[in-house]
């Protein structure tokens, strides 16, 4: 069986799972607030607590490493308020059978000593806060007054707070029920007194999803409110469409739900705790602007330059000296088109409504991250990068066989010899070009799905549209055997037929 390289992790969400990359540490911290149990201990203690998260680790594992911290934060941050605690599967693996951990780190929510739920929430210290917050006690918060309610609201998170006619109501049932189904992604509370909602001009059954204080807005509705007839399906469709509103904050909570869309992005000094004042000066003018265009499917949010600068020179070569006082602008498409504002953000918007309209017009220049182009490109395996991709690649008189590859990878280290040999064989070949691009710096087209290394693929000519996975063997004759299979030309090799 082949073996790839783990993804650097730059280019993974931090919830991917370790597969046996042997690292040294201890998870051991002295005075921890993390419980540590085990096989002999873990029924009797897990059912002594009403919710338990249990993180299943391994010590060697790299990822368990990492999330070591960020966990024992959220212990402490969450004492007296909902327990974490871990299982050694290397010590405890009967324990760790009996629940199907087959990856490290693997977490899951515990009720009264039973399996209740996978953790499905945010890696970090301040992710896994807010989420077992919203994992203690009901699922929806029963409001009794209207101090209850400003409470409530008050809050850096978005509400969903239904209001009823009285405790019968069967719409606060389907509310109920919803908000236990939904109870991981938000935050619900209810009232069965009409009156509580006054000021929120509530004067029959309905749900309002309030928006959270610092992110209210001249610009768009504070408060939306949903009559129709309540569902788990339609309140979810209702939250998801209205959630985050026109422009929200992109953190590292919600950054995957929010690229699952066009997004542009604006990256300046965002800070709601120590200036949020000088954060919605900006806001606003991306606001002003994204009025005119909300309507065009593309989304909109405000970022902490300093919170994504290792993804901002990663993704758009953009250095410490690129950022300032004035917001920075990105498009990030979900085809993995990237677009960078060259022009001064100006007060007005004006500059700002200027590349708009050049992007929705086909006018702008992709940004694509690409290693300079080789002087010399003659060897027999052909060096690509961004910007030749598309001129050796996509020929389209030419079958070519290209392996992305990592340069910290030992198996395309391990690779490269056999593909060079490849590489000669088939170096008097006009129809066949063998090539390889790193992944690490250069762009990859969207069409191929690169997920380790090396990840090989094969673009035949007049198919360039198909790019077909390579998951054949990693010897030379059997990169021979699949070219004589699917290429489109007779194979012209170098050495004879005997000597493969």
């Amino acid at each position: 069986s082949k073996e790839i390289c783990t993804v650097n992790m730059h280019l993974l969400p931090f919830s991917f799972l370790c597969l046996g990359v042997l690292l040294e540490s201890s998870l051991c911290v002295e005075g921890s607030d993390v419980l540590e149990i085990g096989d002999a201990d873990f029924e009797v203690r897990v059912a002594a607590h009403d919710t338990l998260l249990v993180e299943f680790f391994a010590p060697w594992c790299g990822h368990c490493q990492r999330l070591a911290p960020e966990y024992e934060a959220a212990a402490t941050r969450l004492k007296g308020t909902v327990s974490l605690a871990k299982v050694d599967c290397t010590v405890s693996s009967e324990t760790c059978g009996r629940f199907g951990v087959s990856g490290y780190p693997t977490l899951k929510i515990f009720r009264n000593g039973e399996e209740a739920s996978s953790y499905e929430g945010p890696r970090t210290a301040d992710g896994i806060v807010s989420y077992m917050k919203k994992q203690v006690g009901p699922s929806s918060v029963p409001l009794r007054s209207e101090a209850d309610l400003n409470s409530f609201i008050n809050t850096f998170d978005a509400s969903v707070v239904g209001f009823f006619s009285g405790t019968e109501s069967p719409q606060l049932a389907e509310f109920l029920k919803a908000s236990s189904a939904l109870r991981d992604s938000y935050r619900f509370a209810h009232s069965t007194d009409l009156r509580i909602g006054l000021k929120h001009n509530v004067d029959t059954e309905c749900v309002l999803l309030i928006r959270p204080p610092h992110l209210n807005s001249k610009f768009e509705e504070s408060v939306v409110k949903f009559t129709e007839s309540f569902s788990t399906y339609s309140l979810r469709t209702f939250i998801k469409d209205n959630i985050f509103g026109l422009c929200p904050h992109l953190n590292s909570e919600n950054r995957d739900i929010l690229r699952a869309s066009d997004l542009l992005t604006a990256y300046y000094d965002v800070d709601y705790v120590r200036n949020p004042k000088g954060t919605n000066y900006w806001r606003n003018r991306v606001m002003k602007v994204a009025t005119q265009f909300q309507s065009r499917g593309l989304t909109f949010a405000v970022a902490d330059w300093e919170e994504f600068q290792e993804e901002l020179e990663e993704e758009f070569g953009l250095g410490l000296s690129d950022g300032g006082e004035l917001p920075v602008i990105t498009i990030r498409t979900r085809a993995g088109h990237k677009y960078i504002m060259q022009e001064e953000f100006t007060r007005d918007g004006k500059s700002l409504e200027n590349f708009l309209e050049d992007y929705f017009a086909g006018r702008l220049k992709r940004y694509v991250k690409s290693e300079p182009i080789p002087e010399s490109n003659d060897g027999p395996v052909k060096v690509l990068v961004a910007d030749t991709f598309e001129e050796i690649v996509n020929n389209p008189e030419k079958d070519v066989l290209v392996e992305f590859y990592a340069p910290w990878c030992g198996h395309c280290k391990n690779l490269e010899p056999k593909y060079t040999e490849l590489g000669e064989k088939l170096s008097g070949n006009p129809n066949i070009v063998i090539a390889k691009m790193d992944a690490t710096a250069n762009d990859v087209p969207p069409n191929y799905d690169v997920q380790g290394f090396p990840t090989i693929y094969f673009a035949p000519a007049g198919q360039k549209d198909q790019p077909r996975k390579y998951e054949g063997g990693r010897e030379v004759i059997d990169f021979i055997s699949y070219l004589k299979k699917e290429a489109t030309n007779p194979l012209v090799l170098h050495t004879s037929r005997d000597d493969l």
